[in-house]
């Protein structure tokens, strides 16, 4: 009986440390390992995204997958001749997907912010974004401020959620229990918002903008941005130890912005050249 005491003891104490030395090695690898070459040899990349992000990467109603995010990644991968691939993975758990090793890649209105430079590295940038708040005309909510006691739902993982967080006083201290509805893509949230069991939607500008003007009462929205949120910046996130990867993707870039290949994927899904940044 004692024996088996003492081995249930000594399990209990080295199974925290069995976990916690496989963390840092998967984390160790993460930021360290340079994997283009074993890319490069089986002619594929796996890029992870949320597939209802429009217009960034999304099904259409046939399951083919599309987006200016989808066109960008396959433009600049056929110029090494690989094949990029795209894997839908819960947007909550994204960095932990890149980190394992399931995904080569994150590319999928991918937003530059302090918390997430800690865990991934960033490509140059290539597009502008903000977080807007989306209401119903019928609401009569005019501004942030007419939040005050109202339901807000945001995407969970998303940018949205972390400028909530940190910049609590914009709008977060001001809406129903100071705490939002989260929910794991944005058109479950208009679901939400269309049957007023939600009364807005904090989220990317880029995704509101062709959302509603795709919808039928696209007049029925309104859509306000604050000075109090800061700008954002699409880029693609992938391992610290990508080193390769990172300098391909930015020569990629760079050389679809000299042929203007990237200016007529920017014309397809946006019409303008408001938004774009390029690649120098």
């Amino acid at each position: 009986m004692r024996k088996i005491k003492y081995w249930l003891v000594l399990l209990a104490l080295i199974t925290p440390v069995i976990i916690l030395s496989g963390c840092e090695s998967v984390t160790q690898r993460a930021d360290t390992q340079d994997t283009w070459n074993r890319i490069e040899r089986r002619k594929r990349v796996i890029i992870g995204l949320d597939d209802s992000f429009v217009p960034m990467g999304f099904r259409q109603k046939n399951g083919k997958l599309v987006g200016y995010d989808v066109d960008l990644a396959r433009a600049v991968f056929k110029q090494y001749g690989i094949k990029a691939d795209f894997q839908p993975i819960d947007w909550s758990m994204k960095e932990t997907e890149l980190k394992n090793g399931t995904i080569d890649l994150l590319w999928n209105g991918y937003s530059i912010n302090p918390s997430r430079r800690k865990k991934v590295a960033f490509s140059r940038p290539y597009l502008k974004n903000e977080q807007i708040l989306v209401t119903k005309k019928a609401s009569n909510i005019l501004n942030f401020a007419d939040m005050k006691g109202k339901s807000l739902g945001v995407q969970n993982g998303s940018t949205g959620l972390t400028a909530l967080d940190e910049r609590p006083k914009v709008l977060k201290d001001l809406i129903k229990n100071q705490k939002p509805v989260l929910y794991d893509t944005f058109p479950d949230a208009f679901i939400d918002l269309n049957a007023n069991r939600i009364q807005g939607i904090l989220m990317d500008q880029v995704y509101a903008d062709y959302y509603i003007k795709h919808q039928k009462n696209s007049s029925s929205y309104r859509t306000y941005s604050s000075k109090e949120l800061p700008v954002e910046y699409y880029a693609v996130g992938m391992r610290k130890g990508d080193k390769t990867l990172h300098q391909k993707i930015n020569a990629g870039l760079g050389k679809l912005q000299k042929n203007g290949e990237l200016r007529k994927i920017n014309q397809k899904w946006f019409g303008t050249n408001s938004n774009y940044l390029g690649a120098d």
